[in-house]
């Protein structure tokens, strides 16, 4: 890799480290091509992206970042998987090393927050952005909806009344 093409990756994971809300670094222990396609897939179906890079590069472009911390994972044969969302990135990597033993999860970090590998995996059991927001919807519909079934109780009830003295003035 020539010169020029080094300043543009770091400059290129300058600007994801500054961005990302997260950041996974991962030993690569000898995945095929077809499990790293399938992982980049299922980061980029679900709004993050995965990286090789050469560590050397990645220091580079850490610096000035408050990312900076993660630089002690970045040794050995690594992957860099990121995302907007704080969420998805530990939470695909997590999957993928549960049924994958060729990639071993080293730490990462959330905003300026250094993770280890345990802290990595309790992220990725918090629920995304978006399952956060269907449950707040859930919770603001919910007390409406208990509101109108109330109000409608009473009506249900007189129409219920009404009805079997209907059906019984009709026998007699």
């Amino acid at each position: 890799m020539d010169r020029a093409k080094k300043k543009e990756v770091v400059a290129m994971l300058h600007e994801v480290f500054s961005n990302a809300s997260s950041v996974v670094v991962a030993h690569n222990l000898g995945l095929t091509v077809a499990e790293m396609t399938d992982l980049r897939n299922r980061m980029y179906e679900a709004g993050g992206s995965v990286k090789v890079a050469k560590n050397r590069l990645a220091k580079l472009a850490l610096e000035g970042t408050s990312k900076e911390g993660m630089a002690e994972f970045l040794k050995g044969p690594t992957v860099l998987m990121y995302s907007e969302d704080p969420v998805v990135a530990p939470k695909i990597v997590a999957e993928f090393a549960k049924k994958n033993d060729r990639i071993e999860i080293l730490g990462g970090v959330l905003d300026s927050s250094v993770l280890d590998a345990n802290g990595v995996k309790a992220l990725a059991e918090l629920p995304s952005l978006d399952e956060l927001r269907g449950k707040l919807i859930g919770l603001i519909q919910a007390p409406a909806q208990k509101i109108a079934s109330v109000l409608q109780a009473p009506g249900g009830q007189i129409a219920r009344v009404l009805s079997a003295r209907a059906e019984k003035e009709q026998a007699a």
